[in-house]
């Protein structure tokens, strides 16, 4: 009775046979700052136990669904490849930090917001980090934080700028000069009292 039980188990494919189609499972392409400069750090790893992957060349694939970029990345190393490259529309100075970035552009001795220098990068976008095969890895634009700009020094950007006035912080002035004037007139009145009693 054990026999066709052993045979049964065989068939069902037990255990499970490795995939023989290529992947790139367990890639990364992750956001960084250092020196107020934006990279993308990346680490590749291609699985193809059939070495039937037609190229070993990575790019990573960026769109917003209107606008799209390729950013080469190299070529893979027994099957692996990791480093790190600038955030597109990003550059770095002579001294080795960030002196350029998207959606900013440096016209008549200021910073100036664009919608050019790859400024949709810094919204919802679509990464992927493409071989053959190819794999869709999650990818945002690092904020800038008191340790790393990824913004000109003392710039806003219009879409993270001070929140929208609402109706009760359009009457905040007014009913704090009206409130005043009530105290005012109230100090007032009483110091006349007093003096009337004198």
């Amino acid at each position: 009775m054990a026999v066709p039980s052993v045979a049964h188990a065989a068939d069902d494919g037990y255990p499970p046979q490795p995939p023989t189609t290529p992947t790139l499972a367990g890639s990364t392409a992750m956001a960084a700052c250092e020196a107020d400069t934006p990279w993308i750090e990346y680490s590749v790893t291609l699985t193809d136990p059939a070495n039937v992957t037609t190229g070993d060349t990575a790019v990573l694939f960026m769109t917003d669904g209107a606008n799209s970029t390729q950013i080469p990345l190299g070529e893979l190393q027994a099957d692996h490849l990791e480093g790190r490259v600038l955030w597109p529309g990003a550059t770095v100075g002579a001294d080795g930090r960030g002196n350029g970035w998207p959606g900013w552009s440096f016209e008549n001795g200021q910073w100036v917001q664009t919608s050019g220098n790859f400024a949709w990068t810094r919204g919802a976008i679509t990464a992927e980090i493409r071989v053959n095969p190819q794999l869709t890895v999650p990818l945002a634009y690092p904020p800038s934080t008191a340790a790393c700009l990824t913004d000109p020094a003392g710039a806003i950007p219009a879409t993270t700028g001070s929140l929208p006035a609402t109706g009760m912080s359009a009457m905040v002035l007014p009913l704090g000069i009206a409130g005043g004037g009530i105290v005012l007139a109230g100090i007032v009145l009483l110091l006349a009292r007093r003096r009337a009693r004198a």
